[in-house]
């Protein structure tokens, strides 16, 4: 391969052709050539979940997956979830449990979420923890996190 390779990436729904080296990290693709930046920057080796996108449905830390391996695979963010200016079930879920609080882990957070719940759809509480194990949030927001998983599930709370 040489430096750098055209790659044909589907992001959010939209074909896009990025010239890359292969090796390098998808969320730098996405943040620098791309300019979506729902997904952050946090610890750089997949152990915090701040960059986490869907790829083909599934949670994929993107700060740890080279852009070669995404190559005509589905990728969405955050920003893919909405509907035009009408949130999705988990982000207007996470918005009415109050579910963040500085914000920087919160588009992560939802990804894991909807991950989540198109795996598992009504998941149990200790499902809801281990689908949004990778994730951290420092402001320590969990218990309103889950409360929003479940919101987003259509479950009952207990909260109120």
């Amino acid at each position: 391969m040489s430096a750098a390779d055209e790659i044909k990436l589907t992001v959010n729904g939209k074909e896009r052709a990025v010239t890359s080296a292969p090796d390098r990290s998808l969320l730098d693709v996405l943040r620098e050539d791309l300019q979506i930046t729902g997904p952050k920057y946090g610890c750089g080796e997949g152990a915090c979940g701040a960059c986490s996108v869907l790829i083909d449905n599934k949670r994929v830390f993107s700060c740890s997956t080279p852009v070669r391996e995404v190559a005509g695979k589905s990728i969405t963010t955050i920003e893919g979830l909405a509907q035009g200016e009408q949130l999705n079930e988990v982000q207007q879920a996470f918005l009415d449990e109050k579910a963040f609080q500085c914000g920087y882990c919160t588009a992560g957070m939802i990804i894991a979420a909807e991950a989540l719940l198109r795996e598992k759809p009504s998941p149990s509480d200790a499902q809801i923890v281990e689908g949004m194990n990778g994730n951290i949030c420092r402001c320590c927001t969990y218990p309103r996190i889950i409360a929003a998983v479940k919101r987003a599930s259509g479950m009952e709370l207990n909260h109120r």
